[in-house]
């Protein structure tokens, strides 16, 4: 491999190409150096990425990894002084510099001896370009005009292996303007469009909050170089919830790109979209560039391998599936149905999977259950306890009898060998009462004390919730209630102004009397350990058995009345469900954990609980 191999003038081609369109045909380059941009805390999902400079023998400049060729770096394809073919690429405005990033390329040599030629840096040719004022430009007729005047042959474009060709006349899009990749978006771009497969709709979502009320929906797109998410608000929503329907593909653009908000997605991409009110979006019928749902199933039996609360893609056949049951949501306090699901496949391992919302109500119609259909999901939520079990979530899709070769091989593999077979599940994942889990138990939640204590909950910037079975032993006497204004939905504190006169600044009004209110602190104990827990108004009439009016007329009438019920309410056993959250008082952080719900152990129940779970072992 010599200098003349490479394909000189290639790199300040592609950098100062503003339009895409005009590019140079798949050019040579060399490899000079890969530097690993490690995934920052705030944004962990995104993973490492690839700082690289290219080479054409005359000039250099820096680029960046596309995310799905990752690993021919991390397997030694590419390394230093490797020569490369570039077959797809885009640029990016990134502080007055434009940046390339390159999608897909092959090796056409490994790493030569030293580097070819002596190149400079482009920027330097480029400024010296801009004061002559002899920069590129497009030429009419759209060929690309070269430093000595002349035209240069047109080319295919930069962000497509593929000849772009003009949309039909009457579009709502520009005709001739290029399609993106999705790899190649960014914040810095205005014109852009994108085609793109959405692989998952969600549902329209309310909310309503101090500065208003609002709508949204979400959709992920998807195409050769990548995924992102979308997501539209308010008109947005009633523009093209409509029109976007999953497994279509469309032509987007004219939406706003932003960094993305990963608590939100488990896509691995730094930006998502913003649908917006003159966003322009069509659907296109020519799909064959455009990729199905890309999968990477991870068997049952190394679901294990998965770090708890991170996303795979798991497919299975239906072994059995429990009744339709709610819970209350912790975020909005309102009932969420909720079914479980038994899936198997040829690794003998069985794993409980949560269906939520919509999805669990119209399950059992739309699947072919009494014939034990494979399902696909994708992007469903790994939890930990008792070994593994699954939960879909808002950004999570379910095809029931997908028409992809893994689900091919598993219908022929359980209809032959599978149905007489006997599967082992993971840790109290089993199904419970001929397929329905035990209403309310919360299993996949529960911990021990040191469980909670080992497992750092509420450690993060993001609160912990968590349930525990655990014995009432001390409740902290001081302060254990608050003299609170006695309006409805008020529950503030109110101050004593003179007898009879108990004054709310909240409501600005005096009141005759107030109403007490619990404010609890109590130590709870299990097997493994002690913990203090925080709880509320109903937390503590539950667990003293009285109102705080009440306890604190006893304890006005006899102090020692008043600690004989303290003492009869300690010693009994109750579950809690419980959040955890770091606070911060007088420059001093700890855990707080708080009561969200507490109920008396249904010992029966519990005893069931513990029947499923020596089967489970078994």
């Amino acid at each position: 491999m010599s200098l003349q191999d490479l394909t000189r003038g290639a790199i300040l081609s592609m950098v100062e190409t503003i339009d895409p369109t005009f590019a140079i045909t798949n050019p040579v380059v060399q490899v000079l150096s890969i530097k690993k941009i490690v995934a920052t805390s705030a944004n962990p999902a995104a993973g490492d990425r690839y700082r690289i400079i290219i080479s054409d023998g005359i000039h250099y400049a820096q680029a960046m990894l596309g995310s799905q060729k990752r690993s021919m770096v991390e397997s030694g394809e590419v390394d230093k002084n490797s020569v490369i073919r570039v077959l797809q690429f885009a640029t990016n405005p990134v502080q007055n510099r434009r940046i390339i990033i390159l999608l897909n390329f092959e090796v056409v040599s490994p790493p030569t001896l030293e580097r070819l030629g002596s190149p400079k840096n482009v920027d330097e040719a480029l400024t010296v370009k801009s004061e002559n004022g002899s920069a590129s430009s497009p030429a009419p007729g759209g060929a690309l005009k070269s430093e000595n005047g002349g035209l240069a042959r047109p080319t295919v474009p930069a962000a497509s292996s593929k000849p772009f060709q003009s949309r039909p006349a009457g579009s709502s899009f520009s005709a001739g303007l290029p399609i993106y990749p999705i790899e190649g978006l960014s914040p810095y771009q205005n014109k852009w469009t994108i085609k793109a497969r959405v692989t998952s709709k969600s549902d329209i979502r309310h909310w309503s909050n101090a500065r208003g009320e609002g709508k949204l929906f979400s959709v992920n797109l998807l195409d050769e170089s990548g995924e992102i998410k979308a997501t539209g608000f308010n008109d947005a929503v009633d523009k093209f919830f409509p029109l976007l329907q999953e497994n279509k593909v469309y032509l987007i653009s004219k939406a706003k790109v932003n960094i993305a908000k990963k608590q939100f997605s488990n896509l691995q991409n730094e930006y998502e979209i913003t649908f917006e009110s003159h966003s322009e979006i069509e659907e296109c019928h020519d799909a064959s560039d455009v990729p199905e749902v890309k999968y990477e199933f991870v068997p049952i039996d190394q679901l294990e391998s998965v770090e708890p609360n991170q996303t795979c893609d798991v497919i299975g056949v239906l072994d059995s599936y429990g009744e339709l049951s709610e819970i209350i949501s912790k975020a909005s306090q309102k009932p969420v149905a909720k079914r479980e699901l038994s899936l198997v496949d040829q690794s003998s391992r069985s794993v409980r999977l949560t269906l939520w919302g919509k999805s669990a109500e119209s399950f059992p119609n739309n699947a072919g259950v009494d014939e034990k259909p494979v399902i696909a999901f994708k992007g469903v939520k790994v939890g930990d306890f008792g070994g593994r079990s699954l939960s879909m979530f808002s950004s999570s899709t379910m095809i029931i009898n997908p028409d992809i070769a893994e689900a091919h091989g598993l219908r022929g593999w359980y209809d032959n060998d599978g149905v007489h077979s006997e599967f082992k599940p993971y840790t109290n994942a089993g199904m419970a009462g001929g397929g329905g889990a035990l209403a309310g138990s919360n299993l996949q939640e529960r911990r021990t004390i040191a469980q909670v204590k080992d497992q750092n909950l509420g450690m993060t910037e993001k609160p912990d919730f968590f349930n525990i079975r655990a014995t009432v032993v001390y409740i902290k006497q001081d302060n254990l209630s608050y003299t609170a204004c006695p309006s409805e939905n008020c529950n503030k504190k109110v101050t004593e102004e003179g007898e009879g006169a108990w004054r709310c600044e909240k409501c600005d009004r005096t009141y005759p009397a107030p109403e007490h209110r619990y404010i609890l602190s109590a130590n709870v104990a299990d097997a493994t350990g002690q913990l203090w827990l925080s709880g509320f108004n109903d937390t503590g009439s539950l667990i003293i058995g009285m109102t705080a009016g009440e306890l604190e007329e006893k304890k006005n009438q006899s102090e020692s009345e008043y600690s004989a019920v303290l003492h009869k309410a300690a010693n009994r056993m109750y579950l809690f469900n419980c959040r955890a959250k770091q606070d911060t008082f007088n420059d001093t952080t700890r855990v707080r954990y708080t009561i969200s719900k507490a109920s008396p152990v249904d010992f029966a129940k519990a005893g069931m609980e513990l029947v499923e779970a020596i089967k489970a072992y078994m």
